[in-house]
This record gives C-alpha cells, sequence and structure tokens, in this order.
C-alpha cells in the first residue's frame, strides 16, 4: 500500500507539471463553459427540458474531460514511459503491475473528479447552475464514464508503440468525438442525420449518461449497456497486448 500510495503521489506531480495534460483536463473544458456561458447564458428554455443552456451543456464538458483523459493523457503517458524504458524499470522492481497500472487509473480519476469540481463550482457561481438532480446517480455516471475511457486508454497504451504515435492516434480520435458526441457542443443544436451517426462514438453515450443523471436523475441504460461493452472489451484486449518493452 506504501509503495501504491508513493507511486500515484509522484505520477500526480508529473502529471501537473505537464502543460498539455493540465489543458486539456483543467483549462479548455473550463474555457469552454466560460466562452458559450457568455455566448448563450443560462436563461430557461433556452435547451430542451426548459433548462438553461449552460446548464444543459455542463455535462457535455465533464464527458469532454473523461474523453480528453482516456483518448490523450492516459495513453501518452503509457507510452513514454514504455519509450524511456520506465515500465522495464518497473517490470523488475517488487512492484507488481496493477500497483504500477492502479496508480495511473488512480490519477486519472483523481484529476477527473477535480476537473468536475471546478466545472460545477465556476457553472454554479458564475450562471447559477443547480446541482445534480441526484449527486448519487450522477457520480456513478462519472465513475462509469471515467472508467470506460481509461480501458480505452489503457488499450491504446497497450496498443501504440510510441508517445508521437499515441499523441497522433488519440487526436485523432479525440477531436471529432469532441466535435460531435455532443460533448462540446450540445447535439440539439445537430442535425437528425448527425445525431443519429454520432451513436458510433462511445463518447455520445458518455455524454448522454451524464447528461440524464445531472439533469433528470434518470440512469441511462443503453448508454450504459454501449459502455459497458466497450470497456469490457478494451479491458480484455488491453490485457492482451500490454507489453512493458
Amino acid at each position: 500500500m506504501k509503495a501504491f500510495l508513493t507511486l500515484t503521489w509522484t505520477e500526480s506531480k508529473l502529471f501537473l507539471r505537464e502543460p498539455a495534460a493540465t489543458f486539456f483536463t483543467l483549462g479548455f473544458p473550463l474555457l469552454l463553459l466560460v466562452a458559450f456561458g457568455a455566448i448563450f447564458g443560462n436563461d430557461p428554455a433556452s435547451a430542451p427540458g426548459e433548462v438553461g443552456y449552460t446548464t444543459y451543456a455542463l455535462p457535455g464538458y465533464i464527458a469532454l474531460t473523461i474523453g480528453s483523459l482516456g483518448l490523450l493523457s492516459l495513453p501518452i503517458t503509457l507510452a513514454t514511459q514504455r519509450d524511456h524504458g520506465i515500465l522495464r524499470r518497473f517490470r523488475v522492481t517488487p512492484l507488481r503491475p496493477v500497483t504500477v497500472l492502479g496508480a495511473q487509473a488512480t490519477v486519472h480519476l483523481g484529476m477527473l473528479t477535480g476537473s468536475t469540481l471546478l466545472l460545477g463550482a465556476a457553472a454554479g457561481v458564475g450562471y447559477d447552475v443547480p446541482l445534480p438532480a441526484s449527486p448519487l446517480l450522477a457520480l456513478t455516471a462519472l465513475v462509469f464514464g471515467g472508467v470506460t475511457f481509461l480501458a480505452v486508454g489503457f488499450l491504446l497504451g497497450a496498443l501504440v508503440p510510441t508517445a508521437r504515435a499515441a499523441q497522433a492516434v488519440g487526436m485523432t480520435l479525440f477531436f471529432p468525438m469532441l466535435f460531435l458526441s455532443g460533448a462540446a457542443i450540445p447535439q440539439f443544436l445537430f442535425p437528425d442525420w448527425l445525431r443519429t451517426a454520432s451513436v458510433v462514438l462511445p463518447l455520445t453515450h458518455t455524454t448522454r449518461l451524464l447528461q440524464d443523471a445531472w439533469l433528470h436523475g434518470q440512469w441511462n441504460g443503453t448508454a450504459a449497456l454501449v459502455l459497458a461493452g466497450v470497456g469490457i472489451g478494451s479491458t480484455i484486449a488491453a490485457t492482451w497486448a500490454f507489453q512493458w518493452t
């Protein structure tokens, strides 16, 4: 346990020292919240369900954070550690693989929690966004989506050979999901055909799961089932493909 806590603390400091990871996790979602909040405000009935635009969009910004952690931060971190021989050195220490990978998962879930609290505080103070209809359900959706994308991140980290490749693959996956999933731009602004096409994107289901839990206190069973399939499949594939060197 001491080794796990020490490694987690060290990885947390390394995460915060990386400008790109810190920006996409803490800065970019907050920037979107402020920018679109200034444009659209949060007047009642400015979004479906008789809620304000910013209230409706907030769960999407949280989903954006989940996507950036799973598709960019985690794969790049693992690929960089492999490039520099850090994973190989971990392998010959008494640390077990579950400790090394568990520390990464803990750090990224911690950053997700911090980003969510920051977004929620800024939205509440700046735009009068209310707390979730069901805080426990919203927390469950947050963890569920976060764990799913961490599994995807471990899979990408297992498959891509270098940090440069991880960055290229991660951005190729992340940015289309960012704009088409409803994470950055709410899907009620999309044409019907685009909303239908976006169901192939895992981040779409993460956004919908968070929106239903946060805004309505409801569990979106379809989105959860899709994410469970993605998470389980990614975990199995990552376990098979992961290499320390």
